[in-house]
């Protein structure tokens, strides 16, 4: 199999399940570049098991944190995430496991798949991107349209399911800034705490 579905990115380990994507944002990395460190993210076939992936996983050298983060919403594969971060919890419990994700989920799924994550997922790391639906929208490309409100709604869940949950923003694409401050604000009463993220022009080498 050519797909890359784990890799390294600064001594960690990412797992790259899916390029499918419910958001098309101007400042996403594969709109420029079709690898992350060498490593090609575009999967050349999106049927492969949770077995795939643990056996690329044992390839590489375990870190202490492993994140669910590829070219596409991680999210969209639930099952097959789900099975793999119940083995790594059941055979590496010492490993802090992240998904970073458009939140989504809930939407597609129509039910609140925060819940199903407990015990799971140690932190979920949620792009807020924005402090109105317009911004949002301008900015993630969203393909449905009340995507901003979704956001929301599953940073929320996602904290009310007691995990960690971080909304992030990526600032300064093309010289362009957010107010921080406002994103700080809606992330607080949230439940969750804020991550910016300033825009790599470049990518990853």
């Amino acid at each position: 199999m050519s797909n890359t579905l784990a890799y390294l990115l600064d001594g960690k380990i990412y797992i790259n399940l899916t390029n499918k994507c419910t958001n098309a944002c101007i400042f996403c990395l594969r709109n420029d570049k079709d690898d992350v460190c060498g490593k090609d993210m575009w999967l050349s076939s999106e049927d492969f098991s949770a077995q795939d992936v643990i056996n690329q996983i044992n390839e590489l050298p375990l870190s202490n944190e492993i994140t669910f983060c590829g070219y596409g919403e991680p999210m969209l594969k639930l099952d097959i995430l789900k099975e793999v971060a119940q083995h790594l919890k059941t055979n590496h419990p010492e490993i802090k496991l992240r998904i970073n994700t458009n939140g989504h989920a809930n939407f597609v799924y129509k039910r609140n798949v925060a819940e199903e994550l407990k015990g799971l997922i140690d932190v979920i790391s949620v792009s807020l991107n924005g402090t109105t639906k317009e911004e949002y929208d301008e900015l993630s490309q969203p393909k449905f349209e009340e995507a901003y409100e979704e956001v929301k709604k599953f940073i929320k869940a996602s904290s009310d399911a007691g995990i960690k949950t971080i909304a992030t923003v990526v600032d300064g694409y093309k010289g362009r800034r957010l107010n921080i401050d406002l994103c700080q604000q809606i992330a607080q009463e949230l439940g969750a705490t804020l991550r910016v993220r300033e825009w790599i022009t470049n990518g990853y080498s």
